[in-house]
Formats: C-alpha cells, structure tokens, sequence
C-alpha cells in the first residue's frame, strides 16, 4: 500500500490509472498527458476511473465535473483532484 501522505495527488492518481490499466492488461506505457481513452480505456473504465478517485482520495467529485475532459489524462485527473482537496477558495 502507498504512504499516502508522503506523495502527491498527481503520483497517486498515476498509481491508480497504472493499476487500471494492468488489471486490463494494457502494457502501453503511459505519460502524464497521454490520452487514457487512446490508452486503451473503455467508457465503462472511465467510470470506474471516477469511483476509483472518489475513493483513493475521499472525495465526492461534483456532476458538473465528470465530463471527458476532466479525465482524459493523469495531469488533467490530477489537476481536479488538487482543485477538490484545495476546496474553495
């Protein structure tokens, strides 16, 4: 299990889309801005992809925010993620 506090949301939220995408098989090495869809990600594992967020990092992710372009890539799920932890402002 990762030390949570010790590393930062966009290292966590690689491990989880590193994970996905080993339970699926996919050995294509992904970046930080890689498109996960092109990755080779189905629409159902980008609903997994959200729960799984919600869960790693205790957050309830808005409606409003679970569109595709939140969730195309590790830096973008990475950039909410940290929106959501800072709260409003």
């Amino acid at each position: 299990m990762l030390d949570r506090p010790s590393i930062g949301p966009q290292d966590r939220v690689s491990a989880v889309v590193h994970r996905m995408l080993a339970d699926r098989s996919i050995t294509r090495t992904v970046g930080s801005d890689d498109d996960l869809r092109q990755a080779g990600l189905s629409s159902l594992d980008m609903v997994n992809l959200v729960l799984t967020i919600e869960a790693e990092f205790d957050v309830r992710i808005p409606e409003a925010d679970i569109i595709p372009t939140n969730f195309r890539s590790i830096a973008l799920i990475s950039k909410l993620v940290t929106n959501l932890l800072d709260g409003p402002k």
